[in-house]
């Protein structure tokens, strides 16, 4: 069974890795073509891109994969494992494969379809979430479910803690599958027409903290944008970055502060007490954050350095 592996980000390499130690012939990989990063622009291979040359695959980047139908099908394979790939995939790319396309989604499925299903099951407050091994069609992550594997989500854990969680799922779960399918001794689960859901793609546009919330949708949105592309509040008009937060336990002295105070305001000037915000159920206390072109740093420390004080209010 001749494999082709497509996959872009850091998610995907450890389920290639555990495709290639798991004995399964991985005849190349397809991964998007090369970006600018950083400041300077340099321009950088995708991590799927420089694990493939460690690990001796040949390698296609095509802008765009359906305009390169014959390099495709030049590798011969039975199947496809994409994961994260990051584009879409016509059926005259689906039908290259007589063994068809296995996708890695990192959600339960029909609940966490789309873009962004790690972070929007974070911001959303799931306790629980998973990895999903589908068979891809042309509907956006509709197909058949191969295999599912579930796992708690911390109450504290962040976006970037889970997406490495579940990388480590989803490379046991496609060996998994990719053993089923190569025995034969497999069932296909419909996803059925209940529950179904598509998240958006997340972007800076959707990172702004809005002080109304309730102090776990604060904290949750905060979670859930760590470490990319991070949640923000702006005081005073300049933007603060809110990496950490946690609902606060106040003192009988801020709870009687408590209900004069306005939605988004500062209710503590004791760094030990920390960065202290009125929000729609009582108070956030913003745990590590981080101000234009300064370090990350605790709450506390940024109110010892009086770049927020009592009484001054967030934007919301």
């Amino acid at each position: 069974m001749k494999i082709l592996f497509a996959g872009t980000p850091e998610f995907a390499l450890a389920p290639l890795q555990n495709i290639i130690d798991s004995g399964f012939e991985v005849v190349g990989v397809i991964t998007q073509t090369d970006k600018p990063q950083g400041r300077k622009g340099i321009l950088t291979p995708p991590p799927v891109k420089v694990l493939a040359e460690k690990l001796g695959l040949p390698i296609l980047q095509p802008e765009k994969i359906r305009d390169e139908l014959d390099a495709v099908k030049a590798f011969q394979a039975d199947l496809m494992v994409t994961c994260a790939y990051g584009q879409i995939l016509t059926q005259a790319v689906l039908d290259i494969f007589p063994m068809g396309v296995w996708n890695i989604h990192a959600g339960l499925l029909p609940a966490y379809r789309g873009a962004s299903p790690i972070q929007s099951c974070i911001i959303n407050g799931e306790r629980e979430t998973g990895v999903s091994i589908m068979k891809t069609e042309l509907g956006l992550d509709s197909g058949d479910i191969l295999c599912v594997g579930k796992t708690p989500i911390d109450e504290a854990e962040t976006y970037g803690e889970l997406s490495t969680r579940l990388s480590v799922l989803g490379a046991k779960l496609i060996v998994d599958g990719l053993n089923a399918l190569q025995s034969g001794d497999y069932t296909l689960t419909p996803q059925g027409a209940d529950g179904v859901n598509t998240v958006r793609k997340i972007g800076k546009e959707h990172a702004k903290i809005d002080f109304n919330k309730t102090a776990k949708e604060i904290v949750d949105l905060a979670r859930g944008m760590n470490p990319a592309p991070v949640a923000y509040a702006e005081l005073d008009g300049n933007k603060i970055n809110v990496y950490r937060a946690e609902r606060a336990a106040l003192t009988d002295e801020e709870n009687a502060a408590l209900s004069g105070a306005k939605i988004g305001e500062v209710l503590s000037d004791r760094p030990k007490r920390g960065l202290l915000v009125k929000c729609a159920d009582g108070a956030v206390k913003l745990l590590e954050v981080q101000g234009a072109g300064g370090k990350r740093m605790s709450g506390g420390d940024f109110l010892n350095g009086r770049k927020a004080q009592k009484g001054q209010v967030f934007s919301c």
